[in-house]
């Protein structure tokens, strides 16, 4: 069994749906849990520390141990406070799952800047700032584990959903090069891109997938790239439904001139082309999954 015992993991976005569910099977396997959630609706707005604290009694209850915390991740004092609480309550930080999110649902034409900039400032900015806070403790200990929260609308778009799928895109970026830059201190850095039936897809995604795509099948994947045994970095994996995927970008093989002009390109246009990957959509990624 892959154990947590003495490893200090902080999990954003905890206070329901997939980062409950991580934090609960990482309690279970002996970690210790800084779970954090600021309470609000799914837009973002309003706070509550009932969530997080709601998860902690839940894994005290089960004789795991665990503190809460509200505070809100897209703000360098709320992210620089959560790694604090980690470091009162246990003393360090060895784990870092960024899983808190928002949805501002609109049509591209209809959005506002507001509506675009909430959302990057929660999962970017906030993925952002709680792994550079938390960077110089696992950098001074020669060990982390960072895991961000992509999504296959930012893999391959989304209707309605410019700022969301901008902002899940952003952190296949941050992803890697965390995962460049830590390599020599022991930090490894992975990003999934994760289809579960929780409140913030309960409205996107049928019925009949609520008992299949359980956020358990995706914390199983969160737990094993947190683990110490887990080498690889710099990697995005889909996973839903009980399977799990890599995805990567790839580069066919392409068409090469020494004579490049608009009109050589369009007329050899087959050749750039070509040699495209399966999966291409969405909808293709969901396919496989089915």
């Amino acid at each position: 069994m892959l154990r947590f015992d003495d490893r200090v993991a902080i999990i954003t976005g905890a206070g329901h749906g997939l980062g409950r569910s991580h934090a609960l099977l990482l309690a279970e396997r002996g970690a210790k849990v800084v779970v954090n959630d600021l309470g609000g609706a799914l837009d973002g707005t309003g706070a509550s520390a009932g969530p997080a604290a709601e998860v902690v009694e839940l894994i005290t209850k089960n004789g795991g141990q665990a503190v809460a915390n509200a505070g809100n991740v897209a703000t360098p004092e709320g992210a620089r406070a959560l790694v604090q609480a980690a470091v009162d309550a246990f003393g360090k930080v060895d784990i870092v799952v960024n899983n808190a999110g928002i949805l501002r649902d609109k049509s591209f034409g209809k959005m506002t800047v507001e509506e675009f900039d909430g959302v990057l400032a929660v999962h970017v900015r906030g993925s952002y700032l709680v792994s550079q806070a938390a960077y110089p403790l696992m950098k001074a200990a020669g060990y982390g584990r960072i895991v961000n929260t992509s999504s296959p609308a930012g893999l391959f778009g989304n209707f309605g959903q410019a700022n969301y799928s901008t902002a899940k895109m952003g952190l296949v970026g941050l992803t890697k090069t965390l995962g460049i830059e830590g390599a020599r201190n022991g930090i490894r850095a992975n990003a999934i891109a994760p289809v579960a039936w929780t409140r913030m897809t309960e409205s996107l995604l049928p019925a009949e997938f609520a008992a299949k795509f359980t956020p358990e099948r995706v914390s199983a994947l969160v737990a094993y790239l947190v683990h110490e045994s887990c080498e690889v970095s710099g990697e995005v994996f889909t996973v839903g439904g009980g399977r799990v995927a890599r995805v990567f970008v790839a580069e066919g093989p392409g068409w090469k001139t020494d004579d490049l002009t608009p009109e050589a390109i369009a007329g050899n246009w087959d050749a750039v082309m070509a040699e495209q990957p399966y999966v291409l959509t969405a909808a293709d990624s969901m396919k496989a999954m089915l």
